[in-house]
């Protein structure tokens, strides 16, 4: 029996399965930060909602505590580093609410075709402007879906029963994948260009941050419409305003915003074509139930079986030996998937020398490899535990290989993946003190202390290059930290990889580009 404090309102259903293993649930909702410290100390559970704070005295405070789960996505009101430093496994429920925010998604698609809100309005303040109010049909449109995760390939599926083309934009979706949902990949400019109607369902990261802004959104038809239900911050919101002020697009609806709640005196509440909801897409009933329910049978698992699901902060133990080349594992992959285009069909990862004797070694490696690859690629946490099961759902298969002769190394991993008619291949290994080096890049040799930033081009080895990208970058105010080549032949073609201390602006890594007349061109962050 384990002692459990649901600090927020769970279901019902929730604190009887909690019971029915066993387990003492004491549910204490409305706590204090005093009280919940002074409460915690005998409890080895611990169960919350949005409202509740975990931070670090509450934390410390529970010297007992050994889980924490958060009904819901988000971990916002955790202090998961100092869980982790206290060997404290934190757990969420991310696939609760995905039916409900799909469903909002599409309820918002179909409430800008027919104007729901606007004739509520009017209809409530006496009229009746049927004419004023005339929709449009979804049947026989093109709908973009901006990111074909979970939430995105149910509205998928849903616009294709109502007769819809669906296009989509997702660089880490593979051909396999996009035959099996019947949809069309495509770049994002394409997408903008051809849609009716637009729906985002991406995370709000570095590459996602303001994606649809004033130039996305001149590339719209007149008679777009544009929906968010994803994370507010993908959307440059004053853009949006001005292009629905002066009629660029036909409307829009968003659930999300850069803040939240939405002012009082924002200009997004004073448009007539957009339609706004108060971040309603995990707000269902049965949402709300369903995470509770999921979250309470992951807790009678791990203190039945030590079963862990949906961490984010797993611990991963691994033989003292191996971790630093696990870390480099990682590494590779994560590199080696910020240089493949498109969508990613097969990792191979291959280990040679001591680290490569057994099948077992090996496979640990691979799967830190997979981690680094899907890192930057999906819209949730990626970690041990669930790193194989996206891997599948996104039809990536993992070949993991090893030998015992590492040849000019003592060490050596390959990592080699395979995308959309193209395979790259990267191969590091560990120097003195454990310090890694990537030391080839396909055919190439090379030696790359790899840094958090850093500038990967191939371009013909011809002399003033260097001169060339060197201006560039200075004049951007960017300093080169270090330089690497590696080439076959004079006056053939090389690889260069500069370490750089600041990232480098789209604008002028395209500058770059066509000044060396670069096959390609790739900004890496580690």
């Amino acid at each position: 029996m384990a002692r459990i404090l649901v600090a927020d309102k769970i279901s019902g259903l929730g604190l009887e399965i909690l019971r029915s293993a066993g387990h003492q649930a004491d549910e204490r909702a409305g706590l204090s930060q005093a009280q919940l410290i002074e409460a915690i100390t005998p409890y080895e559970g611990l169960i919350v909602r949005s409202a509740t704070k975990v931070t670090a005295s509450v934390i410390e405070a529970g010297s007992n505590l050994r889980l924490i789960g958060r009904a819901g996505v988000g971990v916002d009101n955790v202090d998961v580093e100092a869980a982790t430093e206290r060997g404290v496994i934190v757990m969420n429920t991310p696939y609760g609410n995905i039916t409900a925010a799909a469903e909002h998604a599409l309820a918002l698609l179909m409430a800008l075709a027919r104007h729901v809100s606007a004739a509520d309005a009017s209809m409530k303040a006496g009229e009746w402007e049927k004419k004023k109010f005339t929709g449009v049909e979804l049947g026989g449109k093109t709908l973009g879906v901006v990111g074909l995760g979970k939430v995105g390939s149910i509205v998928a599926r849903v616009a294709q029963a109502l007769d819809m083309r669906v296009v989509v934009c997702d660089p880490y979706l593979n051909p396999q994948r996009a035959k099996e949902m019947d949809v069309e990949p495509c770049e994002l400019a394409v997408l903008l260009s051809e849609a009716d109607f637009i729906t985002l369902h991406v995370p709000l990261n570095e590459s996602t941050r303001g994606m649809i802004g004033q130039r996305e959104i001149a590339l719209m038809k007149p008679t777009a419409r544009l929906v968010n239900c994803a994370r507010g911050g993908v959307v440059d919101e004053e853009a949006l305003a001005g292009a629905l002020r002066q009629g660029c697009i036909a409307g829009a609806a968003l659930d999300v915003f850069g803040e939240e709640p939405l002012a009082a005196d924002s200009p997004l509440r004073n448009l007539p074509n957009l339609v706004l909801t108060p971040h309603l897409g995990a707000s269902t009933a049965e949402a709300q139930e369903k995470v509770s329910d999921d979250l309470v049978r992951q807790f009678v698992d791990y203190f039945a079986r030590g079963e862990i699901r949906n961490p984010v902060n797993l611990a991963v133990t691994l033989k003292p030996h191996l971790a630093p080349y696990a870390k480099l594992a990682e590494l590779l992959g994560s590199f080696a998937a910020q240089i493949v285009p498109g969508g990613i069909s097969r990792v191979e990862c291959r280990s040679y020398g001591q680290i490569g004797r057994s099948d077992e070694d090996a496979h640990v490696l691979a799967v830190f490899a997979l981690q680094g690859v899907l890192g930057n690629r999906v819209d949730s946490r990626v970690n041990l535990v669930n790193v194989n099961r996206i891997a599948r759902s996104r039809g990536i298969e993992l070949d993991v290989q090893h030998g015992e002769e590492a040849r000019t190394f003592k060490n050596l991993i390959f990592v080699r993946l395979q995308g959309e008619g193209a395979q790259r291949t990267i191969a590091g290994t560990l120097f003195d003190n454990n310090e890694p080096r990537i030391v080839k890049i396909d055919e190439f040799d090379i030696d790359l202390r790899p840094a958090t930033w850093m500038l990967l081009m191939s371009y013909p080895d011809v002399p003033g290059m260097v001169g060339k990208f060197g201006t560039i970058l200075g004049q951007a105010g960017i300093n080169i930290a270090g330089m690497s080549v590696g080439r076959q032949e004079k006056r053939g073609k090389a690889v260069v990889v500069l370490t750089v201390d600041d990232p480098i602006p789209d604008p002028v890594l395209e500058k770059v580009r066509a000044a060396i007349d670069a096959e390609e061109a790739h900004c890496i962050r580690l």
